[in-house]
């Protein structure tokens, strides 16, 4: 049976050698913020697989960067790796089908301490080779002098007032300058509810393409916004927080929330909204700042 429409027909071919069973159904997957394709296929025999497929440049560089850490780690918080091609143009990644867990999280005590328990774990897992370091990753990150030379498209957003970002600005560029990213351990880098995964006892973290090494703190404290902005506890309730790393993600994300985005039918901005809506507080308060 072909499914030509969702799945080409040379990926079904290899798809079904690799796994030794003929694809019965194709579904796609409304998930993630850019513009790969994900399919669900069922195989005969009840089995199933989550497909990934590169559909331009940047979406092939990100899926062989998350190639290199699902080949390279064997953990219970990253889906198991069913196989891989790249041709040089459009790769795509077979991965375990996550389809039955949980992904729309009540955030209790609980579901917040399986998370913060999982991300522990990952920092203690040996970090593949090669890896990319936090550090070299800073002028990526460090985005409040970005803010300052076009402070308008923040304005925009009703976060602040212009006064307000005027006396707050010297002190949130001198505390992301001196923020702490150095270290040895496995970071995620892009921990949020969508790329969270409870299945069975397990917690599962997908999209790796971010994955780098360095201090562990800041995998937690990226992801507490979201958390809070879903109906979970403010972010000091879970950590004490660090002011230095929150004034750096507090200006990742307002850098980045006001900008033009080209990708039809995509909610990221909105995201990065929600998240700068609760970080910017956060990040005041520690800064002795006043809530904006």
């Amino acid at each position: 049976m072909s499914f030509d429409s969702l799945l080409h027909p040379d990926i079904q071919s290899r798809l079904e050698s690799l796994m030794n069973s003929q694809v019965t159904a194709v579904r796609p997957v409304q998930a993630g913020y850019t513009a790969a394709r994900r399919l669900v296929v069922s195989l005969a025999g009840g089995r199933s697989a989550f497909i990934k497929i590169a559909t331009n440049e940047a979406t092939a560089g990100w899926l062989r960067d998350e190639y290199r850490i699902y080949s390279s780690l064997n953990a219970s918080f990253i889906p198991a790796l069913l196989g891989w091609h790249d041709n040089g143009e459009q790769p795509y990644l077979i991965l375990e089908d996550l389809s039955a867990g949980v992904w729309q999280h009540s955030w209790t005590t609980e579901t917040v301490a399986k998370v913060t328990n999982t991300l522990t774990a990952v920092g203690l897992t040996p970090a593949p080779a090669n890896l990319p370091t936090l550090e070299s990753m800073r002028p990526y990150l460090a985005s409040w002098q970005l803010v300052a030379e076009d402070p308008q498209l923040l304005l925009n957003l009703g976060i602040c007032s212009q006064s307000w970002l005027n006396d707050a600005l010297p002190t949130l560029i001198k505390y992301q300058d001196n923020a702490n990213l150095g270290g040895s351990a496995l970071l995620h880098l892009d921990i949020r509810s969508d790329n969270i995964c409870f299945i069975g006892e397990r917690v599962v973290f997908v999209d790796w393409n971010w994955a780098c090494v360095g201090n562990p703190l800041l995998d937690l404290m990226f992801w507490l916004p979201s958390v809070t902005a879903e109906g979970g506890p403010p972010p000091e309730q879970i950590v004490d927080g660090d002011p230095h790393l929150a004034a750096l993600i507090a200006g990742f994300w307002a850098y980045r929330a006001g900008q033009p985005f080209n990708i039809p039918g995509s909610q990221l901005r909105q995201l990065q909204l929600r998240q700068l809506k609760i970080a910017l507080p956060w990040c005041a308060r520690l800064l002795d700042l006043p809530v904006p």
